[in-house]
């Protein structure tokens, strides 16, 4: 078979592969509530069904370029595949919370490796004057996930149950994997430079243990384990500091933090992703536990969210270059938060077209900061910087997409407690993550603005040199 074939296979594969990704991070959202009934549990506790699932991606991340350069990128991405196939098919056999989360960390393992790792197989094959069409096929297959996943969610807790959600995996997995066998090249791998296991290690410690402070999975003495595990993530990320300023070659340099706009960048994400992450797993929740949506209602209810996101996706480059980021970000951020607490005024009387305008809001809006975002952070590293950093706001993002999980989570429970109203729960859900993005206009205040001609193109560059083989594409989040 020529060479070209073979190209466009292995672009087909690597879409296929990111489709599955991304549309397993949104399936699950309007699914919780059928979830929860049928393993006897309550439905905001099901938030650790995308929490262990985006922690667990979170962690494999940084060590995706070094498995691939270790072990070649066809046996690492094929054992991505199925990884991710196994733990679909355990997430549909799960007859308990605690088994299903398990079996969504080993999903997590596999689909942490999708998206790099085939990035990495395409920079490797395509030259550079292709990988910028490359790198845009495949992120239109990430794009169609989340516009997909929670009407498809929804139509198969309805038409079957809701283990559909993960089988579904099973037979796109299964041609993936013969298309791997078939189409990606063999005898790469054993050439990896040294990894930092110490510093991995650290680093995946301080992860877990924040995370997991957020939101103490035990009930008694909950503030002592809450003050335990954040002192423990204190520990690690100071372990680190000093682990790697002895070490030439850390999993993430300390220089990288001394670029202001990317250290900028990294806590604004962090912050505004803690407060937007929250409301696809919130918003479906409200819809049918408050409103009486049916799933798949609920699931087209959040399609406003998405085409809107795509629309205003062609607005950010134009309105960059005439503003620059810094007036950008201040004003776009508060419009994100502003709609996130927007969401608190829903009740079953609300018009329908006004809960169709506010989604769409905060989807056009919640695309552009995620676009302004990524290219702020990147767009001034080095190239020497590129992989390290791009892996590292990779993890950042995963890490982000949990917390707010867990935080939106907390707030409702806690508040719906405390008031005895589970409506007055929602309503301090959406307040108090709406008010987390709001605190990221604050963050970037401190963004050194540049020249407004030249801010989307070099981030463009960057993603076309390719020079990262660890973590998400630019273009791909």
């Amino acid at each position: 078979m020529n060479t070209d074939t073979n190209r466009t296979a292995l672009l087909w594969i690597v879409a296929a592969g990111f489709f599955m990704q991304a549309l397993d991070t949104t399936i699950v959202n309007t699914a919780l509530p059928a979830i929860a009934h049928g393993l006897g549990v309550q439905p905001l506790v099901t938030q650790w069904v995308i929490v262990a699932y985006t922690l667990t991606m979170a962690m494999i991340t940084p060590a995706s370029g070094w498995l691939a350069d270790r072990f070649g990128t066809r046996r690492v991405y094929f054992a991505a595949i199925a990884l991710f196939v196994l733990g679909s098919l355990c997430c549909a056999s799960a007859h308990s919370l605690v088994q299903l989360v398990v079996a969504r960390v080993l999903q997590g393992v596999g689909g942490s490796m999708l998206l790099p790792i085939g990035r990495l197989a395409v920079l490797r094959s395509v030259s550079a004057e292709q990988y910028v069409s490359a790198l845009a096929l495949i992120s239109v297959a990430g794009q169609v996930g989340p516009i997909v996943g929670p009407t498809l969610g929804g139509w198969f807790v309805e038409a079957a149950s809701w283990h559909w959600i993960f089988l579904i995996n099973v037979p796109i997995g299964a041609v993936g994997l013969l298309a791997v066998h078939r189409f990606l090249p063999r005898g790469e791998g054993g050439h990896a430079p040294s990894f930092d296991a110490i510093g991995y290690a650290l680093v995946s410690l301080a992860m877990i243990a924040f995370s997991l402070a957020v939101d103490v999975p035990f009930r008694s003495h909950r503030a002592a384990w809450s003050l335990g595990l954040l002192a423990l993530a204190a520990g690690s990320v100071l372990g680190y500091l000093r682990h790697a300023r002895g070490r030439r070659d850390p999993l993430f340099r300390l220089e990288l933090f001394g670029q202001r706009n990317f250290s900028v960048g990294l806590l604004g994400n962090l912050v505004c992703r803690v407060g937007s992450s929250a409301v696809p797993f919130l918003v479906p929740l409200l819809l049918q536990l408050q409103l009486g949506f049916s799933p798949l209602r609920s699931g087209l209810m959040m399609l406003p969210a998405a085409l809107a996101g795509i629309v205003a996706k062609r607005w950010i480059a134009p309105l960059v270059r005439r503003f620059g980021y810094l007036a950008f970000l201040q004003v776009n951020t508060a419009l994100v938060g502003i709609s996130i607490v927007g969401f608190a005024l829903i009740s079953p009387g609300t018009p329908l077209a006004v809960e169709l305008l506010l989604l769409a809001l905060f989807g056009a809006s919640n695309s552009m900061q995620f676009a302004a975002m990524n290219s702020v952070t990147l767009k001034d590293l080095s190239h020497s910087d590129a992989a390290g950093g791009n892996s590292l706001f990779s993890m950042v993002q995963m890490l982000a997409m949990g917390l707010g999980v867990s935080i939106a989570g907390a707030t409702v429970r806690l508040f719906s407690q405390a008031s005895g109203s589970s409506a007055a729960g929602f309503r301090m859900g959406f307040v108090v993550v709406g008010a987390i993005a709001l605190l990221a206009t604050l963050v970037f205040r401190r963004v050194a603005d540049t020249p407004e001609a030249q801010g989307m193109p070099r981030e463009r560059e960057r993603g076309a040199q390719g020079p990262s083989s660890t973590g998400a594409s630019p273009a791909a989040r």
